[in-house]
Order: C-alpha cells, then sequence, then structure tokens
C-alpha cells in the first residue's frame, strides 16, 4: 500500500470514529428509560467483556501479568479508567438531562484545556498562534460564565476529565495498544459497575430485562458502541498527520451541537451563540498553527533528506 493510499485510509477510520462520537447524543436517548449510572455500568461492562473477548481470541493475555508487575504504570491506568469514566458519567448525564450544546461546548474546549495543561504540567513553551488561541478561549469561558449567571460546569468537567486523560495516556506512552488499554482501564473500574448494579438491583432501579429485548439488545451494545471509534480513532492516528486528526476532532462536538439543536429540541440563546463563535475563533487560530507547523516540519525533512 502506498503512503498516499495509507493516508487515505486513515482518513477514513478518523472520519468514521468522529462520526460515531457525534451520534452519541441520539443513541444514548435511544437506551432510555436507563439513567446515566446504569448505562456507565453497562458499558464499563460490555466494553471489558469484548475487548476480553478479542483478547482472547487472539491469545493476548500476557501484558496483564506485565503490568501486574509494575505498580506504577498499573497506577496510571487505574487513573486513567477512573478519569474516563468520570468523562462517561457526565456526558451521559448531560445527555439524557437536556444538556447536549454544553456537552459539545465541552469538546471544543477540550483542545484548549490541553494546551493549557501543557503549559502547567508539561512546562510546554507555547507558540504566538497557540498563545492567542489560549487567550480567545479564556475570554470565551470568562464570556460563557457571565451569560451562564455560573460557570458552565458540564462543560468545563467534560474538557477537563478528557484533557487529563489524554495527558495521562501520553505520560504512559505506547507501553499499551488501543484494544489493551482500554481493556485494562475498563478492568480497574469494574467494581464501581458492579457495585452501581448491584445497588439498581436492590432498589428495584435496573431497567435491563424490563423494558423489552430491544432495550437489552441496546444495553449490550454499549460495548461496541464504546470500543469501536476508539480503534478507529487508534488506526487513523497511526496512519495519517497529527494536524489532520486534530482536524477531525471536531467534527464530533459540531455534530453532537447540531443535534441538540436540530433533533433534541434544545435551545441556545443569542447571547450564548457569542461564546460558541469565540470558542471557534480560537480553535481556528490553533488549527491554523497546527497545520501550518506540520508544513515547516514536512519543508524540513524534505531539504534535510528524511522526508
Amino acid at each position: 500500500m502506498t503512503e498516499e493510499a495509507r493516508r487515505r485510509q486513515g482518513t477514513a477510520y478518523g472520519f468514521l470514529a468522529y462520526l460515531l462520537w457525534g451520534a452519541f447524543p441520539l443513541y444514548f436517548h435511544l437506551l432510555r428509560p436507563s439513567g446515566p449510572w446504569e448505562i456507565l455500568a453497562h458499558r464499563i461492562v460490555w466494553t471489558l467483556l469484548l475487548c476480553g473477548a478479542v483478547l482472547l481470541l487472539r491469545r493476548d493475555l500476557g501484558w496483564l501479568a506485565e503490568l501486574a508487575r509494575h505498580p506504577r504504570r498499573l497506577g496510571g491506568v487505574a487513573l486513567a479508567g477512573a478519569l474516563i469514566a468520570t468523562n462517561w458519567a457526565l456526558y451521559t448525564w448531560a445527555v439524557l438531562s437536556g444538556h447536549v450544546t454544553e456537552a459539545a461546548l465541552g469538546y471544543f474546549l477540550n483542545p484548549l484545556v490541553t494546551v493549557a495543561l501543557g503549559v502547567l504540567i508539561l512546562r510546554e513553551q507555547l507558540r504566538p498562534l497557540q498563545w492567542a488561541a489560549v487567550a480567545t478561549g479564556t475570554v470565551a469561558a470568562v464570556y460563557l460564565t457571565v451569560d451562564y449567571g455560573t460557570p458552565p460546569w458540564i462543560s468545563f468537567g467534560l474538557a477537563a476529565s478528557f484533557a487529563t486523560y489524554s495527558l495521562l495516556k501520553n505520560r504512559l506512552g505506547g507501553s499499551l495498544s488501543a484494544l489493551q488499554s482500554l481493556t485494562g482501564e475498563s478492568l480497574v473500574i469494574l467494581p464501581v459497575a458492579v457495585v452501581i448494579l448491584l445497588a439498581l438491583q436492590q432498589s428495584d432501579g435496573t431497567t435491563f430485562l424490563g423494558h423489552g429485548t430491544g432495550h437489552t439488545l441496546l444495553l449490550l451494545s454499549t460495548g461496541v458502541a464504546t470500543a469501536v471509534p476508539l480503534l478507529l480513532f487508534a488506526a487513523a492516528a497511526s496512519r495519517v498527520p497529527l494536524s489532520t486528526v486534530g482536524l477531525l476532532q471536531f467534527l464530533t462536538p459540531f455534530l453532537q451541537l447540531l443535534s441538540g439543536v436540530l433533533l433534541l429540541g434544545e435551545t441556545v440563546p443569542a447571547s450564548r451563540w457569542v461564546g460558541f463563535g469565540l470558542v471557534w475563533l480560537a480553535l481556528l487560530v490553533l488549527s491554523v498553527d497546527m497545520v501550518r507547523q506540520v508544513s515547516h516540519a514536512r519543508v524540513a525533512r524534505r531539504a534535510t533528506g528524511t522526508g
């Protein structure tokens, strides 16, 4: 396969991944009358079973013993599991409680929060356009706080939890494949899912078997819905430049915003669109910087004969 064909394939994988994530608000609405805690628990359980089955068929379970022998790496996986579970729970609650547009804003803010964490934690040096993007994003956050009358906690919570999760995954490096990583994270948070399901069973709050075969199958499908986009994303990230992945990621919150406004009946006041516009301006500046850096790096590699 030529490099050009590989990139086209990777772009298609990335587009499908972000398209599926963008459809999550509609998917989670189909899971009603399940509540966010029940959906979270099923998502953990069926994701673990699906990934575990695939790894078992591939005879790829030896890494679990290796992981157990490295407490620091295991702790990192456990923390990553806790962060992604927090993100899943908050996102599901937002969708089911009619806050899809706030959830979309959270994922628009995510790249800006990621850059900010790079400065605060990794002591990274920002380029002028990156500083401009962060400054514009900060103005947007202040404006939206004033407009809402309170900080948009859902948006900030989603952006912070996923950006921190991404940062942690970056620090863990490539010690685990995407499938192994998702399996490990699901495994360490499995006790949380078990406790949730037992509590729901005790309070007669579970919907798994009492609402028809279709509903049961939908809850079973949460494992596929979780694993497939992640694996598509991993396949895309290994085939296309970072700039392509960075630009594709904006597809998800854009589709979520459209779902909330056009399909789920949420209303966004005119004043709030100003805040969204500021966030989009910050993302545009960040995207321009990203594309410029990739272009400069490509030119430098050609000049030295390494590209």
